[in-house]
């Protein structure tokens, strides 16, 4: 299954190893580095998923989900929030108030990552309600010994610039860092 997703976080290296582990999984993906530029891009890319930060400037990923959700343009499309910030996930964040329908915490397993972006995408094609408020809620806990601060020229090294090399359908491994 392929679709487009649009990838949303103002980490330069986040943003790459997402693409890079959704590209070698058939995804096309476009990228926006907040949420303002997610609004500005988001009808005329059409994606299939999308993927948020929380914590970004100008307009942060919850705010942004909210307002995806609004629009009656995009308020089917099924929306992730891919962040450091765990307390999120504990606050009730997911659900339909937010219109958020799945969280994964950094780090997380690109594994993860891409079990996460197919069940949205198979949420939007049976039916939103059913698999995006049931089955497709993800959560990945960060370990105890890091904090949401610590990693990103970690997540570089857990694989960045590894994925030119690996053959099609491989995911890029290692565990991705916030």
């Amino acid at each position: 299954m392929s679709g487009r997703v649009l990838v949303v976080d103002d980490s330069s290296v986040i943003r790459q190893l997402i693409r890079v582990n959704l590209e070698l999984e058939g995804f096309e993906v476009v990228t926006a580095v907040d949420g303002a530029e997610c609004l500005e891009v988001v009808h005329r890319l059409q994606p299939d998923v999308v993927t948020l930060d929380a914590v970004m400037p100008r307009l942060d990923g919850v705010r942004t989900a909210e307002r995806l959700r609004a629009d009656p343009r995009t308020r089917d499309v099924p929306v992730a929030l891919v962040t450091a910030s765990t307390e999120l996930n504990h606050s009730g964040v997911v659900g339909a108030e937010t219109g958020v329908d799945a969280f994964l915490a950094k780090p997380f397993e690109p594994a993860e990552l891409v079990r996460m972006v197919r069940q949205l995408m198979h949420g939007r094609t049976t039916g939103r309600a059913s698999a995006a408020e049931s089955a497709v809620r993800e959560t990945v806990a960060v370990p105890e010994s890091r904090s949401a601060g610590d990693g990103e020229e970690e997540c570089g090294r857990a694989g960045a610039g590894e994925g030119a090399a690996r053959a099609p359908g491989s995911a890029v491994s290692g565990t991705v860092e916030p």
